[in-house]
């Protein structure tokens, strides 16, 4: 079974601050730092520190060979990787002391990707096969559409949340898609955690929703009906910057492995767990041997 990873590879800014920076001010920051990440390249690398191995598909930029090397570094096979002249994708993150995080992305590589492009990747998978998504590259409703005619299972990371993607992408063809609380309220339209999961499970019936709830851990809907929580493993945070894409790394390993979803989650929440101790992006996810 193969697993291909369809995502963004970032260089994140990353600055520490007092607080997030408000309209009209300028401040200081504490420090600096440059780190590989992009959500799907943490998606990517967190996937193969599981112990899976992962294809990471999408578009390198001319800045972008230590993203590459990294990638490559950490075991994902890089077959379907393309370059571009477009300039790389990047983030500007802001790092509070309690570790929550505010960011803004410029797309640049990551919004290049051609219609020639997707077919490639597509072509090499088979019915059965998964391909990893989130909402960081172009096209996504043209490869969720040839995705499901090849009989391919996607999983969808709606992050980050677009409103008017949610009214024009083709959720219902999922498999998996993967939200925080903002995000499913913004697909939803419901805020409160079990009505986010009923509402798309009755609007998109063949897909599985499984919701992240921060330091309340995660949940989703059982086979009959019911939300099964999941608790959150205890950690103390540092930056959460990966915390979402350590998870669905994890979950997606857990799967691979024969786990009950149940059970697939407690494994990602206790990756996320270590990934949030730690500063940094990409760095900061942990390899299947910390878990122990």
């Amino acid at each position: 079974m193969n697993v291909v990873n369809f995502g963004s590879l970032n260089i994140d800014h990353v600055y520490a601050v007092d607080h997030f920076c408000r309209a009209g001010e300028t401040i200081h920051t504490k420090s600096y730092t440059q780190n590989a990440g992009g959500k799907g390249l943490n998606q990517s690398i967190a996937v193969s520190r599981s112990g899976q191995k992962v294809h990471h598909a999408g578009l390198l930029g001319p800045e972008g060979a230590r993203l590459a090397e990294l990638l490559s570094g950490s075991g994902v096979d890089l077959r379907y990787l393309k370059h571009t002249d477009v300039p790389q994708g990047h983030a500007v993150i802001q790092v509070q002391p309690d570790g929550q995080n505010c960011i803004f992305l410029y797309g640049g590589s990551n919004q290049a990707v051609t219609p020639q492009e997707i077919d490639e990747v597509l072509m090499q998978l088979n019915a059965g096969d998964y391909l990893l998504l989130q909402n960081e590259i172009n096209s996504l409703g043209t490869i969720l559409e040839k995705a499901h005619a090849r009989g391919i299972r996607t999983a969808f990371n709606f992050a980050p949340f677009d409103p008017e993607d949610a009214k024009t992408l083709p959720l219902g063809l999922l498999s998996y898609l993967i939200v925080n609380e903002i995000e499913g309220a913004g697909v939803a339209g419901v805020a409160e955690p079990e009505a986010i999961l009923r509402t798309l499970k009755e609007r998109y019936p063949g897909c599985r929703v499984i919701l992240t709830l921060g330091k309340a851990g995660a949940a989703f809907l059982g086979d009959d009906g019911v939300m099964v929580p999941v608790p959150p493993c205890p950690a103390e945070v540092v930056d959460t910057t990966s915390a979402g894409d350590t998870f669905i790394g994890y979950l997606f390993a857990g799967l691979l492995e024969g786990m009950e979803l149940k059970a697939a989650m407690e494994l990602a929440g206790r990756a996320s767990a270590i990934t949030v101790s730690r500063a940094g992006a990409a760095d900061s996810i942990p390899f299947r041997k910390e878990l122990r």
